[in-house]
């Protein structure tokens, strides 16, 4: 189930607000899992079971870790001293959330790469031809993050430890950011879990975020993503078709993602949480340092916390911050897909960081103007786009090669381009980037309703229904990962 869905929007929701405001305040956590776990199990039952699984254990290693009695919360402790069981209890959490991600999420990945390099090797004998393949579960990259931050954050003593199940089933499973986040970091809903205000100013502000958002996904994610599987799909293609898609999937990733964390935080307010901004008008950035601040936040900000700073930061020398960067950057490629692209990916936004660090801001670079700056730092990260939306390394290349007119013609290529030249997909394409670079932001804009505001998102969701009933094409990039 996808937010952007009649299923969803006029049964789903309406249904489950009606049933949690109805419901006394003691049973909300317990009515809201069982709306999530429905939610994530509509897809396959069987996710769900995983999914209990992983929660089952991180919530008995937090109460081992806690070493409290169990109650409504245990006191958070200022650095604790941790005994050998406790540490025990936050490496077994840790590494059944890491083993259950990478089995389901790399297992196929991790046979195909060695079959295909002992084909290479010329000893294609040595294949394993596996009699089954892996289904990923939806949105594990997401929610395994999400359960394992709850003990790492009990482990050192930044929150308390949750004594009642059923509110901690409630956190790690919670239908609004389940699936393609925001990654929800306990220590900045634990106090919510315990009481929260419900306001009508809140719910406003959250039906406003949740209209601009599904606005962003139906109206310019999917007329964008018509035109990027049009240029990435095609045999072949001109240099300028080449620019027009990738432009197009830049747009593509961008609104889809975004416009999916405006609608999870818009819930999250309905429901009576405020979850954090998750994008911060990344493609305005002048560096990809400023990118990475701007661009997914609570994944910029978990590889920070989590792993980052763990491997040591910038605090053992230069050339131990190069190589942790790129290895956060390599493993947060990975975190996206199992796939060498990712790698690709990953790696070339590393090595973007880490020049960015080596030539520092007396650099040349940073003397230039910020529009060139800012239009500099779009062009690198479409280029890693590239790599992002390409099947293979081979097909990546093929489109790279496109984009600086070297690509091989084909006889299809007047066809694109009639095709990808039409008036109403470029008329979206102007509109996404006007709205991308002059709009104000959807966290800002809904600070204050007004009447104006509220007719226009009245007609947006208008707008947007009407074409969610006219659309076959409605994919959402995310909610593999």
């Amino acid at each position: 189930m996808v937010f952007s869905s009649h299923l969803f929007v006029f049964y789903f929701l309406p249904l489950a607000l009606l049933l949690y405001y109805a419901a006394p305040a003691r049973t909300r956590h317990l009515l809201l899992t069982g709306f999530s776990y429905l939610f994530y199990g509509w897809a396959n039952p069987l996710f769900v079971v995983l999914m209990a699984f992983s929660t089952a254990v991180d919530y008995a290693c937090g109460r081992v870790i806690a070493a409290e009695p169990t109650g409504r919360a245990a006191k958070v402790v200022e650095k604790p001293p941790r005994s050998r069981r406790q540490k025990t209890a936050l490496v077994i959490s840790i590494v059944t959330n890491l083993s259950l991600l990478g089995f389901f999420k790399y297992f196929n990945f991790g046979v195909d790469s060695f079959n295909a390099l002992v084909t290479a090797l010329g000893v294609a004998d040595w294949q394993w031809d596996t009699f089954f393949r892996i289904t990923l579960p939806l949105g594990i990259s997401f929610y395994t993050f999400q359960s394992m931050s709850y003990t790492i954050d009990v482990y050192r003593g930044q929150a308390a430890a949750i004594g009642n199940p059923v509110d901690f089933a409630c956190y790690v499973s919670m239908f609004p950011q389940l699936v393609a986040g925001p990654i929800i970091r306990f220590h900045e809903v634990a106090r919510q879990l315990e009481q929260r205000t419900h306001t009508l100013e809140k719910f406003a502000r959250g039906t406003a975020l949740f209209i601009l958002g599904l606005s962003k996904k139906v109206l310019l994610a999917n007329s964008c993503g018509l035109l990027a599987d049009l240029v990435f799909d095609a045999g072949g293609r001109s240099c300028l078709d080449a620019w027009i898609g990738l432009l197009a999937y830049s747009f593509q990733i961008y609104f889809d993602f975004s416009g999916y964390s405006d609608m999870a935080i818009g819930l999250g307010l309905m429901l009576g949480f405020t979850f954090p901004k998750n994008f911060d008008s990344p493609y305005r950035s002048a560096s990809i340092t400023e990118f990475w601040r701007r661009w997914h936040l609570s994944l910029s900000n978990w590889l920070r916390d989590y792993l980052y700073i763990p491997l040591g930061g910038n605090r053992l020398g230069p050339s131990r911050t190069y190589i942790n960067l790129a290895m956060v950057m390599l493993l947060g490629g990975l975190w996206h897909g199992a796939a060498w692209t990712f790698v690709a990916w990953g790696a070339l936004h590393g090595g973007a960081l880490a020049l960015e660090r080596a030539l520092g801001k007396q650099s040349l670079y940073h003397r230039w103007p910020r529009p060139f700056r800012v239009a500099i730092t779009f062009v690198v990260v479409a280029i890693g786009w590239v790599f992002f939306r390409s099947a293979s390394i081979t097909a990546a290349g093929s489109f790279l090669a496109s984009l600086v007119g070297a690509g091989s013609p084909g006889p299809g290529d007047r066809l694109l381009s009639g095709m990808t030249h039409q008036p109403w997909l470029m008329g979206w394409l102007g509109v996404a980037a006007i709205v991308t670079w002059a709009a104000p932001q959807s966290w800002d804009w809904t600070r204050r309703i007004t009447a104006a505001r509220a007719v226009a998102m009245l007609g947006l969701f208008w707008v947007s229904l009407l074409l969610l009933t006219t659309q076959s094409f409605n994919p959402f990039i995310y909610f593999i990962f």
